[in-house]
Parts: structure tokens; sequence; C-alpha cells
């Protein structure tokens, strides 16, 4: 039996060094935030001494309270020297030296010499013999097929059914168990020049492949950061059945530039800028962002967007010459993360 008194769960001398330790914070908490009757704000504690540092408090919620403090002074600080700077700079004027660049992934990457140059010879040759050459020569129209995997989840079906919405001249068709080898025939057969496909994993889209008909090459990408049109807060109306305009970013390199041709071969020529549709590819440390919006005129000066959604980030894996074969094909590229240098990628901005 307990006695009168005594605590089950533990000492009374450590329930007392408790109900001690959050009356003091308690005191402090007071002394920080209210004032006193007659308005004074009350002096704040002495700064910590030298060698002092805050891990040593063993109480959590005291460490917690120093900690907010110090980082509130640690900003106060940052903040006063930064508008100091600002008045020693409007005070030299012209004889102010320049603000420092910071340092960045992007400008601290090494100059990769694969970056295409325009005016070369031998990157015109290849354009004009290349898989993708009697589409900028407007001897073909895109025609896309979408499809998805195996037994897909609804997500990734309205993904497919948006994405249609984007890609004019697209159509939607639902695997029912066939296996590539036998969908590219047909494709072929009914004058597709594309063929997409959206993977899924655990219901939700993870993957795409994009399959250049007849004759390839197919790419394979990892799909992340899905969001479909209700999942977009402020979005606008639905798409309309205008054209849009394709903005591709930062397609610099070998690689690069041959995904941006099979990205741009999706979409007709001659965009109707009436509907005022972007669909935006933009390739930035590796990912390429996917963005669809509408420009809004405010007025004859102002102009702004509007996204309409879907949007993705992909991610590329692989590059194989011909129509997809994942067993005999042969590979141009295949990402292997653990041979390459992050700063001499082959497919960067």
């Amino acid at each position: 039996m307990a006695k009168s008194g005594e605590k089950i769960g533990g000492s009374g001398k450590k329930s007392l060094k408790r109900k001690a330790a959050s009356g003091e914070l308690q005191e402090a908490a007071v002394a920080e935030h209210e004032t006193t009757e007659s308005g004074v704000q009350p002096p704040k504690m002495a700064a910590f001494p030298p060698g002092f540092s805050i891990s040593e408090i063993k109480n959590k919620q005291r460490r917690h309270l120093m900690f907010t403090r110090w980082k509130q002074q640690q900003r106060k600080e940052k903040l006063a020297a930064k508008k100091r700077l600002k008045k020693e700079r409007e005070a030299l004027g012209d004889k102010a030296p320049p603000k420092p660049i910071p340092k960045t992934i992007d400008n601290q990457r090494v100059y990769d010499e694969t970056i295409v140059d325009p005016n070369d010879e031998e990157v015109a040759y290849d354009e004009a013999t290349d898989e993708f050459a009697s589409y900028f020569n407007r001897q073909t129209s895109p025609k896309i097929l979408i499809t998805t995997s195996d037994r897909p989840h609804g997500r990734t079906v309205r993904l497919c059914e948006q994405l249609s919405t984007v890609i004019p001249n697209s159509h939607v068709y639902y695997r029912r168990g066939l296996a590539l080898k036998k969908i590219i025939p047909q494709c072929i057969s009914r004058d597709f020049t594309d063929l997409i496909v959206i993977n899924e994993d655990r219901k939700t889209p993870n993957g795409l492949i994009l399959s250049h008909l007849p004759n390839g090459p197919t790419a394979h990408f990892k799909m992340s950061s899905v969001r479909l049109r209700k999942e977009i807060k402020r979005r606008g109306k639905d798409p309309t059945e205008h054209i849009p305009e394709v903005i591709l970013n930062n397609f610099t390199t070998r690689l690069g530039h041959s995904i941006g041709r099979m990205v741009a071969s999706l979409f007709p020529h001659n965009p109707q800028f009436i509907g005022r549709q972007v669909a935006t590819f933009h390739n930035q440390r590796d990912y390429i962002f996917f963005r669809f919006h509408r420009y809004i005129f405010k007025s004859e000066k102002k102009v702004g967007i509007q996204e309409l959604g879907p949007r993705f980030t992909l991610k590329l894996r692989s590059l194989q010459k011909g129509t997809f074969d994942s067993k005999y094909g042969e590979y141009e590229w295949v990402h292997k993360p653990r041979e390459m240098d992050t700063s001499r990628r082959k497919f960067h901005l």
C-alpha cells in the first residue's frame, strides 16, 4: 500500500522540480510578452556567456524558449545590417560597389561541352535527317494515342483525360491487357505519330513513356508532383479547343535538344493565339516542369497568367532507339546516378 502523500508514478522531489521549472517558464513568458501596470517593459535576460551552447540546457521547454529568443535576435541583427548597407549604398550613389552574386547550384556548374550551337553545321545536318524531320518540314501532322498501364485507377485515368485536352488531336484508349508490342503496330497502321503511356504505382501516376512512331525514338520519364485541375488553387476555366503555344526552355545540350524536338512534335504547327493558351516545358537541374497557362490581359500594359492544369514534373530515365523494346532495345542514353557526376551530366540547363 502506498502511504498518504506519496506519488505512485514517481518521487515527490521530481514532481516538485517539474512544478518549479514550469513556474519559472510561465514567469519568464509573462515577463517577456507582457508589460507592467506602469507601461514599462521589464528588462530582458542577460545574453549567454561566451562558449555556452543552448543544447546544454536540459529542460526542453526552457531550451526551446531560449532558442526562439536567439533566433529573434539573429533576425533583428540581420535586418539591421541590411538596412545599414542600404543606407551606405544610397550615400555612395554611383560610387557604390557592385552587389555580390550569390552562389547557386546553377551558376556553379561546370560548363558542359555538349551544349548545342544553333549555327553548327553538324547539328543542322542531324536535324534534317532525324526522325522528327518530317514533322518540322510540315510533311506530317501529329496524331497522338494516350493510354495507361493495366488496370488503371481513377487518378491516372483523369490525368490522361486532362492531358488529351492539352494536346490537340489526341485520343485516349484503355489498355485492356494488351502489350505495348501489340499496340504499337496497330497505332502505326492507323497513322498515329506518337504514343504516350502513363504508368502508375499505388494508385498514383509515377511514369511516362513517349514513343515516336513509326521509327522511334522512345523516352522513359519518371513522373512526380502530379496535380490535377481540381487540386490547383485559383485555377482558370477549362481549356478551349484552340491550339496552344509551346514554350521550351533550357533544352541546350545534345540530349536535351533531342528531347525538346520530341516534345515539340506532339503539338501541331501554327498555334491559335486567340485562345491565349500556352504549354510550357521548363528544364532545370535535369527536371522538366510542365505547366499549362492562359494569358489574361489586365490592361494595355499589364499581362497576367492563369494556370489551367494539369501540372507534373518529369525526369528522364532512358532514351531508346526505335520503338519500345525493353528486352532487345538499343539505348542511346541511360540515367546512372552512381556513375555520373552531378556537375557533368549530359542533360541539364
